[in-house]
């Protein structure tokens, strides 16, 4: 008896310490928890779904302190905030500019193809709420290279309507293009091209209004060879302004042609 007690005290000391080594094989062998925010420096949590739905769900997607992006730390006006993009040149060439926005309703605001521009774009978008303001810019690889902002708002930018569409004043200079080329550009050989193109840019969020935006534009030299190309999305802000630079002044002056997703054609020329 006295045998059979000191097999199975000896048995009942042992299986604790086997147990517990078998957890910490298992935990060593175990694979890492996923990020669940993808390396996001701001850690939103909607990243993971944009990313696959604008960029494609096997693209390469880098953090790049390269491609900067600049904003107000708050939106005073949410209907019209301003965002100013510029990739180093130690990048490389750049071919696409994405802008999307993690909190808006519609997330992509802006495709800009520099083609013989710069990779540096200014313009003023809607903003419903507070959230990252996101740069994407793809590289002859295909690498998606990513830019953040974060921009703190009140709300509300893209379900209000803009002031042409309240007082009915939009139809009487639609389409209209006026604009300034700058042919001197501090610490640069190149020249620089602010315009704006009249356009109510409704989003389709305000009851009873469709939304009517302007989808392309077209930057052309004088021998109708194209410098930068836009399309455009419902939050770019009313009467939308751009600017854009050019490594050197556009030959012959500058045309801009476009179209908005109703058909309505924009064509102006600046000397």
């Amino acid at each position: 008896m006295s045998t059979t007690r000191r097999t199975l005290s000896i048995c009942l000391g042992v299986l604790p310490w086997l147990s517990s080594g078998a957890l910490r094989t298992a935990d060593a062998a175990s694979p890492p928890t996923p990020d669940p925010f993808e390396g996001d420096p701001l850690r939103s949590h909607p990243w993971p779904d944009i990313r696959r739905e604008y960029l494609g769900p096997n693209a390469v997607v880098a953090w790049d302190a390269r491609v900067q992006v600049q904003g107000p730390a708050f939106a005073e006006d949410p209907m019209n905030v301003p965002i100013s993009v510029r990739v180093d040149p130690a990048l490389g060439p750049v071919e696409q500019l994405m802008v999307l926005v993690d909190r808006n309703p519609i997330r992509r605001v802006l495709e800009f193809f520099p083609v013989a521009a710069l990779p540096v774009i200014a313009f003023r978008f809607k903003l419903e709420q507070a959230s990252p303001v996101r740069v994407a810019a793809r590289t002859a690889d295909g690498v998606w290279h990513v830019g953040s902002t974060w921009v703190e708002s009140a709300g509300g930018g893209c379900t209000v309507s803009g002031a042409t569409r309240r007082d009915g004043t939009w139809s009487q200079s639609l389409g209209e293009v006026s604009g300034r080329l700058f042919t001197s550009v501090p610490g640069t050989t190149g020249s620089r091209l602010r315009l704006r193109v009249m356009h109510p840019q409704d989003t389709g969020l305000v009851g009873g209004v469709p939304a009517f935006f302007i989808n392309r534009l077209s930057v052309r030299d004088g021998q109708d060879r194209e410098l930068a190309r836009l399309h455009g999305y419902e939050p770019l802000s009313e009467n939308p302004v751009f600017s854009f630079d050019f490594p050197q002044p556009p030959v012959g002056g500058v045309r801009v042609v476009g179209t908005d997703n109703n058909g309505n054609r924009i064509t102006s020329r600046l000397e």
